[in-house]
């Protein structure tokens, strides 16, 4: 039976149904990656952002079109891990807009509202691509548009799946690299599985193939996030230079008869202090700013709606019990053996002290770990190419950080998009530092300071990512041809600037044989991580062959403890 209006109902039903339709065929889309290496993970990232939308539903019993798109943009949002999943939260954020102020939708509001996720989500991403899942969503929207015309709900939706399978079909020829491995976009195709369970919901008489490769349910939940106290990044200033002392932050609960014009409301907030930050979203506020009268600043945002979460810290006063504690400290270092030291120290501290600057980074092995600890960083969030963290992750790695600037290294071109929205979320300053390696995000850290400003640190670590040349050896999952070479499944395979340049059956050769493709006449430190598979007595052997090889240069070499990658190579 066709229908005019779409239900609060029948919307919750599209939602789930979407979500089955996906999950039955995670690993399908995972395999569409256009590299054949163990870590396409399209499909899951898609699955447990979508799946993450379905649980915060589950929680409600709203029953209005409007509420329900909300309550499942709010949890995709919250959930999104990966690019895709990222693109995936932003077109139905602008899918839940589309849908506001109605109980229930017609026709050409349901194809409205998929068009403003597809303005949504390319605003999101800074330089879109076509024949990726933008242009599925786009050409989808469209079509659903012209249909709305003339048509009932179950026709939109129909219409949306097949233009949105055609335009998946046609993805190879706008992105060379896809008719070149022979496969269509993965986001895109994750996109069609949703709209088609979209589609089974709203109409009984529906069926679709059986899966080729049936998916284990994926449920977004809590990967794991670790991190060690560190030191206090906290250096010594003079008081007299604080000019605002209070770090005010709060939220508003907006009213919803009070016009609420977020750059006008930054604009004469901002007159108050410096440090401001905020993020608004439908009908909430969170601002952060640093003020000398904290209480003009709340009374100015009190006209707005009401305030909750109020917290407000004298930095003078923090500073000062900063000095007295490094005092402390240093007289005990004097004073105590260094078994009563670590007590002294545990029993003067605070549990959770507040700093200046903290570093969160992305790492997969117990040595590289070690290694960005070293470095500076303070909180490890676990994570890589196959364990892309979500948004909500990197906000609780942030509330963890207590920290008045924070910086993230994503170390994985996949996962810069989830740290930059849960930058954008967060009541105090981020800068995402756009590394896409773990060499790039070790690079980097070689230029922070933490006497400078955030800014100033943004711009020097983003300029240190070029410092260094990342190689990759993994391991091929099917047989392919690529940049004209044969690659058999098992073959190593050496990555080199996003490229396959070297293959073979051996990884310590494949490992030199990619050396020799990344070191120039410039370059002076060759540092290789070795991950889990390596046994000793070869990587020995490899350690003397690179000496030999390379002996005007300087090698470092160190256990990484990664998987999937037997070698990850630094060239600078």
């Amino acid at each position: 039976m066709r229908s005019n209006t779409l239900t609060g109902q029948a919307l919750r039903q599209m939602y789930k149904a979407g979500a089955e339709r996906l999950t039955q065929h995670v690993k399908k889309v995972d395999a569409l990656n256009v590299f054949p290496v163990p870590d396409g993970d399209t499909g899951t990232n898609m699955n447990l952002t979508f799946t993450s939308g379905v649980t915060e539903l589950e929680k409600s019993q709203e029953k209005t079109v409007e509420k329900i798109s909300a309550i499942f943009s709010r949890g995709l949002l919250m959930g999104a891990r990966g690019n895709s999943g990222v693109i995936l939260s932003q077109l139905f954020r602008g899918f839940a807009k589309g849908l506001s102020g109605v109980s229930e939708a017609d026709s050409y509001r349901l194809a409205e509202a998929f068009q403003q996720g597809v303005e949504m989500a390319y605003k999101a991403v800074m330089k879109p691509v076509e024949g990726t899942i933008l242009t599925v969503a786009r050409e989808a929207a469209a079509a659903a548009r012209k249909a709305a015309r003339s048509c009932s709900v179950e026709d939109v939706i129909e219409t949306l799946v097949e233009a949105a399978r055609q335009a998946l079909a046609n993805t190879p020829n706008q992105l060379p690299v896809l008719k070149e491995v022979g496969v269509v976009d993965s986001g895109g195709q994750g996109l069609v599985y949703i709209y088609e369970g979209f589609l089974s919901a709203v109409k009984a008489d529906v069926t679709f193939d059986k899966p080729e490769m049936e998916a284990e349910s994926v449920v977004a939940g809590g990967a794991s996030l670790f991190g060690e106290a560190h030191e206090e990044m906290h250096h010594v200033i003079d008081q007299t230079n604080i000019q605002y002392g209070y770090c005010t932050e709060f939220m508003v609960h907006l009213k919803p008869d009070t016009p609420f014009l977020q750059q006008e409301f930054q604009e004469r907030i901002g007159s108050y202090g410096d440090s401001l930050l905020v993020v608004a979203d439908d009908d909430l506020v969170k601002v952060h700013i640093h003020a000398e009268e904290p209480g003009d600043v709340l009374s100015f945002a009190h006209r707005y709606g009401a305030l909750d979460r109020i917290k407000i810290e004298n930095m003078r006063l923090q500073h000062e019990e900063v000095l007295r504690r490094q005092e402390t400290k240093q007289i005990a270092q004097a004073q105590k053996p260094d078994d009563d030291l670590e007590r002294v120290s545990a029993s003067s501290e605070p549990k959770k002290a507040s700093k200046l600057y903290a570093i969160i980074s992305v790492a997969s092995g117990k040595g590289i770990a070690k290694i960005f600890r070293s470095l500076g960083v303070q909180i490890i969030i676990e994570g890589g190419q196959t364990m892309n963290p979500s948004t909500e992750q990197f906000m609780h790695a942030i509330e963890e950080a207590d920290a008045e600037r924070v910086i993230i290294l994503p170390n994985n071109k996949n996962i810069v998009m989830a740290a930059q929205q849960a930058a954008d979320l967060a009541g105090v300053q981020v800068a995402v530092i756009p590394s896409t390696s773990i060499p790039q995000g070790m690079s980097s850290l070689l230029a922070f300071s933490a006497d400078e400003q955030l800014e100033t640190n943004r711009e020097r670590m983003s300029e240190a990512l070029g410092y260094v040349k990342t190689g990759l050896v993994t391991y091929a999952v099917r047989d392919t041809t690529l940049n004209e070479m044969v690659i058999k499944e098992g073959d190593f395979i050496g990555i080199f600037d996003s490229n396959i340049v070297v293959s073979g059956r051996d990884p310590y050769e494949t490992a030199l044989r990619l050396i020799t493709e990344m070191v120039g006449e410039e370059d002076e430190l060759i540092t290789l991580i070795y991950g889990t598979d390596v046994k000793g007595e070869d990587m020995k052997e490899l350690e003397k062959r690179l000496a030999s090889l390379y002996d005007a240069y300087e090698v470092e070499v160190h256990d990484g403890g990664q998987s999937l990658y037997p070698f990850i190579i630094a060239v600078e």
